[in-house]
């Protein structure tokens, strides 16, 4: 059992320009998030939109879109991190998201043509429960996750062979390997929360919040993937 004295609010040691930082960060990432939900909101009313996410999954087109999305993220990444302005790393912030939005066309057409009305939304709900307890658990520890960097790299690196075999091959990964990348998802939180606390300069809140962004976005597609699995 954790002592009162663990679980105090690491958050009162933190000083004011890095608690602002905490706050703008979160912030922007909000703001991602409802940027997300207009582009895909959007995406879903073009006409045509499911003979686009058929062609997008067909054969292996799908390793070509993952490859694009790989590149324009890290680009999106660079941009955000850059030193080039606020308005660049914005640029990059928002190029993350159109590409996050795309990525998930497939899946979402999925959701609102043949699921269950509200899987989307439960899928958000559990989402946003899930990074609120992971956060507040990092924050109220004060753990630094940073030691999960080299889990995270080899995790991914590891998921991203698995699937481009399970498209080469043509078998299916299944809701095992969709729990393990929730798993990875939240991991990837973690390290992106304790990163905030001890290791982003008070100046990449935009930067920040394209991290977070991205392991939100990540453990939300394959939350909504394993409660459709379930239909």
């Amino acid at each position: 059992m954790l002592s009162k004295t663990t679980m105090a609010p690491a958050t009162r040691a933190i000083d004011a320009p890095r608690r602002a930082f905490i706050r703008r960060t979160y912030f922007t990432l909000a703001g991602a998030i409802l940027a997300f939900a207009g582009v895909m909101a959007l995406l879903l009313n073009i006409s045509g939109i499911h003979q686009i996410a058929q062609t997008m999954i067909n054969g292996w087109n799908w390793l070509l879109v993952m490859g694009a999305f790989t590149i324009v993220a890290v680009g999106a990444d660079k941009l955000a991190r850059s030193n080039a302005g606020t308005g660049v790393q914005l640029a990059g912030l928002g190029l993350f998201v159109v590409i996050e939005a795309v990525i998930f066309i497939p899946l979402m057409v999925a959701a609102t043509s043949f699921g269950d009305p509200g899987v989307i939304k439960t899928a958000g709900l559990v989402t946003i429960a899930t990074v609120c307890g992971l956060s507040t658990f990092t924050f109220m520890t004060g753990a630094d996750f940073s030691w999960l960097l080299g889990i995270l790299v080899v995790g991914f690196f590891v998921a991203s062979g698995l699937i481009v075999a399970s498209i080469l091959f043509g078998f299916s990964l299944g809701v095992l390997f969709m729990g393990a990348m929730v798993l990875l998802a939240a991991s990837a939180l973690l390290y992106q929360t304790s990163a905030m606390m001890y290791q982003w300069n008070t100046d990449q809140h935009i930067a920040a919040a394209l991290g977070l962004f991205s392991s939100v976005m990540l453990m939300f597609y394959y939350i909504l993937m394993i409660l459709m699995s379930r239909d």
